[in-house]
């Protein structure tokens, strides 16, 4: 077990003061990888004091807070090679505070041999016509045209350049259509725009009449009479569009309550713009409608238990002292063990079987077996992943005969450990044993 590996992630996750402890980006949420929901800068140790959250540095990777743990492989690529003999290749990451600490740390990529199939791969289609111009007269249109790429996926990097081109138009001349003027005879309104429906003040015009087509006339004798009706007439200007009416903010509310019990969270403060709301094409309110500040807890969430990976069997030996059960027909008794790694902070303890499994046993380690030939196993991966002289093989499968092992009487069938000197005789078409092949066109190591 990596009891010390387990140690250095338990005082981690701690949150030990740091003298050296840096500012990050903190996230509520990790998800393969994944950053979302940022809170704002704290100290890396403040972030992770919640294991469900991930936080990103300054070269740009998202890390997660929680214990190591691998992501699932990635799908297997296409083959590297458009033709030939090539390799495909997959990879997955390590997640968590002590990435080092996953279990086979080591083990980031696997590739297996492939064939690239796109020898006959023709690269482009013809293109195809122009599309119509974007504009139907005039400057500034633009059309396109396109071509595909024949062959499946894999094949796309037979064909190089752009899929689309875009170039402008032709330009031709707008026709120019005819339209009224204005009505004449009215003056001027007193007034750009309408400041509001229930305004008694609205922009007006007017026009004036005189009394003087004849003017009345009289001297001691009685007077003609004045013109009836009015000598000026208004009228509104009720085409005029409304006054824009820029927008205005109402009050900050008060910052919500702290929503986390442990760690760190966002709280949030936020304003209308109903004070006045925008209207009638004013501006809208400047600035943000929502604010955000960090509070802090200073209290480390809970850290649940995960179970390590179990240890290999130990070896298998007879329950009655040091009596030895190789090679014979006598059962033994082994044991593994695995650890419940990573709990703090009042964490739930791991869920599921006991730490430790005991099984019955036949030790045939190094025993001779009669067997029979029983096909291939399948082939390994290439080994090594990357660099220039990767291999892969694939043994006959020689099953030895343990018939002579009579363990069908017990509910839990003994298992049979160790590594036999079976003996098959010669091949059943006289071929090798194992078959090596060279995986070409490994990727380099970086």
């Amino acid at each position: 077990m990596k009891v010390q590996a387990a140690l250095t992630v338990l005082l981690v996750l701690a949150s030990v003061e740091r003298s050296d402890a840096v500012g990050v980006r903190c996230f509520a949420r990790f998800i393969q990888g994944v950053c979302a929901d940022e809170l704002g800068e704290v100290e890396e140790d403040d972030c992770c004091q919640n294991p469900h959250y991930g936080h990103q540095d300054t070269d740009g990777q998202c890390r997660s807070c929680g214990s190591p743990v691998w992501s699932p492989w990635s799908s297997w690529s296409f083959c590297n090679v458009l033709c030939g003999q090539g390799v495909s290749q997959r990879t997955r990451t390590c997640f968590g505070i002590a990435q080092s600490e996953c279990e086979d740390a080591e083990n980031k990529l696997e590739v297996r041999p492939c064939n690239g199939t796109c020898c006959d791969a023709k690269g482009w289609s013809s293109w195809q016509a122009w599309s119509s111009c974007s504009v139907s007269c005039g400057e500034g249109g633009v059309r396109t045209r396109r071509r595909t790429c024949s062959g499946p996926p894999e094949c796309g990097a037979a064909c190089t350049g752009p899929s689309e081109e875009t170039e402008d138009c032709p330009t031709s001349t707008c026709p120019v259509h005819g339209g009224w003027s204005g009505w004449s005879g009215w003056s001027g309104c007193s007034g750009s725009c309408i400041a509001g429906q229930h305004e008694t003040d609205q922009p007006s015009r007017t026009r004036h009449r005189s009394c003087s087509n004849p003017a009345p006339s009289g001297h001691t004798t009685p007077p003609g009479n004045r013109c009836p009706g009015d000598e000026v007439q208004r009228q509104d200007c009720s085409e005029l569009p409304n006054c824009p009416v820029d927008g205005g903010w109402s009050p900050w509310t008060p910052f919500s309550a702290c929503p986390v019990t442990c760690g760190v969270g966002l709280q949030l403060s936020d304003r209308k713009c109903n004070s006045p709301a925008a209207a009638h094409g004013g501006r809208p309110c400047p600035g943000e409608q929502r604010r955000s500040r960090l509070c802090q807890t200073n209290v480390h969430c809970p850290v649940d238990g995960a179970w390590s990976p179990w240890s290999e069997w130990s070896q298998c030996k007879s329950p009655f002292g040091q009596r030895d059960v190789r090679c014979k027909q006598q059962r033994g008794s082994q044991k593994r063990r695995r650890e419940c790694l990573y709990r703090a902070h009042n964490g739930s303890i791991c869920s599921g079987e006991l730490q430790s499994q005991t099984r019955a046993c036949y030790d045939v380690n190094r025993c001779y077996f009669k067997g029979s030939w029983e096909g291939w196993e399948p082939w390994s991966l290439c080994q090594p992943p990357c660099g220039g002289t990767s291999r892969r093989s694939r043994k006959r499968i020689c099953q030895p005969d343990y018939s002579g092992y009579h363990y069908s009487r017990l509910p839990m069938p003994p298992a049979v450990f160790g590594t036999p000197a079976a003996d098959c005789g010669a091949t059943p078409d006289g071929g090798p044993a194992e078959e090596v092949q060279t995986c070409f066109n490994a990727p380099p190591c970086s």
